[in-house]
């Protein structure tokens, strides 16, 4: 075996332009599957991590704005949600709907504790709204029934917002801060999330509604629900929750700008079909790359062993068997294929490793918070080890056809070849 090996390196030492082609087609088609596959990853779980924010089975409602003319009155009034919104999405639609809560927003709020403080959004909510958009508590509790019903003064903060108050800042569990001219309790502290701008602090949405004199404005509806397994049945629900909602202000039930609906779990399903046509779409194009290199190692391998019948000629004159040309065929094809797809596997997993490293985190401003546009560009092993396995089949069996015709060749007639 030492001294096929040793063979097999002066040969590739004769012909170095031969064994350097050779080794380009197989190391490209294994990169650029893996770089593909690799990029197209960094995209797809970029965008689950951010589709994962929220509870996938919840909807939002917006107030918007008509789009036509409707019993007398004219387009573009705006549309404000209001209580009765709230009533109608609670007790008209029990068979799908779990949770109804709300948020409201009053933006620049002063916090301060002390000589400390901050400027943010004070936002007014329901206890579903931790569950809906998957805040993670770090100390304390969130927003609570208890805390709707007696409209009490408490507030949780986040992270960063708790850090600007006070060093310890978990120790500010239980303390008083003031919220504007008011002096509100702090109940809880959240989790950062790293994809938000805005880090809003949190308080009960009967006391926002009463402090801020809202009247029956209610901000925005959101609420979580079930029942609702396909696009279809989504769709039907969302027409004649629509309805029912534009009816209450006087607005074509099918007038889709009047109220917006941020329906999620549809977002998902649809976001899932990307998906799929995504990795479905790399696949053959990644897969095309490698044939590209298949093709190629095949192409060399038959000119080389075409260009080399004179030499198993020559070997087969002094006494070579058949199946020693064979042998040596495909080792030196295993061996070539082999050092070079392992090159180019090598070299694919470094270029994600370096996307990882430079994009891995990118962050795009969207105006409502900061989404990641490319995370973890990686491969799976398996994968990078089967694309590099089927490439050396592939160079092995270029090599077998023609090494076995050219071993049954006479003597003479293989001497004779140019």
């Amino acid at each position: 075996m030492r001294d096929i090996i040793t063979e097999i390196w002066s040969t590739a030492k004769r012909n170095k332009l031969r064994t350097t082609l050779t080794g380009f087609a197989v190391a490209w088609g294994i990169f650029m599957l893996i770089f593909l596959l690799g990029a197209g990853n960094g995209l797809i779980n970029a965008q689950l991590q951010s589709s994962d924010r929220f509870l996938s089975n919840s909807m939002m409602v917006f107030g918007g704005q008509t789009s036509k003319p409707y019993n007398g009155l004219q387009e573009g009034r705006n549309i404000s949600l209001q209580d009765r919104d709230m009533n109608t999405t609670r007790t008209g639609f029990q068979a799908n709907i779990d949770e109804v809560g709300a948020e409201m927003q009053q933006s620049g709020v002063t916090v301060s504790l002390g000589q400390n403080y901050f400027n943010g959004t004070l936002t007014g909510v329901y206890p579903n709204h931790c569950k809906i958009n998957k805040r993670e508590i770090l100390y304390g509790r969130f927003i609570n029934d208890i805390d709707i019903k007696d409209k009490r003064k408490v507030v949780v903060l986040s992270q960063d917002n708790a850090k600007e108050l006070k060093n310890d800042y978990q120790n500010l569990i239980g303390q008083y801060v003031n919220v504007g001219n008011f002096a509100f309790k702090v109940v809880g502290i959240y989790k950062k999330d790293q994809s938000e701008m805005n880090k809003d602090a949190f308080s009960s949405f009967t006391t926002m509604k009463t402090m801020y004199n809202k009247g029956d404005s209610v901000g925005n509806i959101e609420y979580s629900f079930h029942g609702l397994p396909t696009q279809a049945a989504n769709d039907n629900f969302e027409k004649v929750y629509r309805g029912r909602i534009n009816t209450n202000h006087l607005a074509a039930p099918n007038d889709e700008s009047a109220v917006w609906l941020w329906n999620r779990y549809t977002q998902s399903m649809q976001m899932n079909q990307g998906i799929g046509i995504i990795r479905t779409a790399l696949w053959i194009v990644g897969l095309f790359t490698l044939l590209s290199g298949i093709v190629g190692v095949s192409n060399i391998m038959l000119i080389t062993v075409k260009e080399r019948t004179r030499e198993f000629g020559i070997r087969k004159a002094i006494g070579a068997s058949p199946a020693s040309i064979l042998k040596l065929i495909i080792i030196e094809s295993v061996i070539i294929t082999t050092i070079f797809g392992y090159t180019g596997m090598v070299l694919g997993v470094a270029a994600n490793e370096y996307m990882n490293a430079t994009i891995g985190h990118m962050k795009v401003d969207t105006g409502l918070f900061q989404a990641t546009m490319f995370l973890n560009p990686t491969v799976g092993l398996d994968v990078c080890f089967e694309a590099t396995l089927v490439i050396i089949i592939a160079g092995t069996i270029a090599g077998l056809i023609p090494a076995r015709k050219a071993a049954k060749i006479p003597p003479i007639e293989a001497l004779r070849a140019e």
